[in-house]
């Protein structure tokens, strides 16, 4: 078996063992602990390249997609109905219409403030936005310094591109049909009132 063989091998292994996207970086540090050898970046590529075309093949049910930040093995489209029967609503992430709207104007305004967020949509986004970090699809990227005590600033995760199978914001769907939350009026934020706490809304 050739060396190049070998290190698909070993990066199949890492895909299916792995709770997450793994990127070229992960499969590169892994593989050089693994390897007496000193592996290249470019190898790793063309590796993943030749999964990606082993398991595009029909007689496969999965395929290697790049998305949340990395490489992972998902399930074909065609199954998906298949494999819904089995999960039932196990990978349904379930979120409010608040929490709805508080992701969309964190995934295309990010990163933002919680007080940008709550001029956009009038009401206190408190508990939508803690729903949302306990749920991982966003995180606190770090403070927004040149503003008045320095408020958090939040984005989506990688978790939250996993889930929708892109690999950058830039990729969400574009806003040519509906308003631009540029254009939009905001409220003031000291009349913001509270948001109904309840979840029953599905993000599918």
């Amino acid at each position: 078996m050739s060396a190049n063989e070998i290190l698909s091998l070993q990066i199949e292994a890492l895909i299916f063992a792995s709770n997450r996207p793994l990127s070229e970086i992960d499969f590169l540090s892994f593989c050089l602990n693994s390897n007496e050898e000193a592996v290249a970046l470019s190898k790793i590529t063309d590796c993943l390249e030749q999964i990606k075309y082993k398991y595009d093949a029909d007689v496969f049910p999965f395929e290697l997609k790049e998305s949340g930040g990395g490489f992972q093995f998902l399930t074909k489209k065609k199954y998906h109905p298949l494999i819904l029967q089995l999960n039932g609503d196990k990978y349904i992430k379930k979120l409010s219409s608040a929490a709805m709207e508080t992701l969309a104007i964190i995934a295309y305004k990010q990163p933002v403030t919680k007080m940008d967020i709550e001029q956009i949509r009038g009401v206190s986004s408190d508990y939508s936005v803690q729903k949302l970090l306990e749920k991982e699809l966003v995180y606190i990227s770090g403070r927004k310094e040149d503003a008045i005590g320095k408020p958090l600033l939040y984005c989506t995760t990688k978790h939250f591109m996993d889930y929708l199978g892109i690999n950058s914001p830039e990729q969400l769907p574009q806003l040519k049909e509906i308003v631009s939350m540029e254009a939009m009026e905001p409220n003031l934020g000291s009349e913001a009132q509270p948001e109904p706490q309840n979840d029953h809304f599905q993000l599918i």
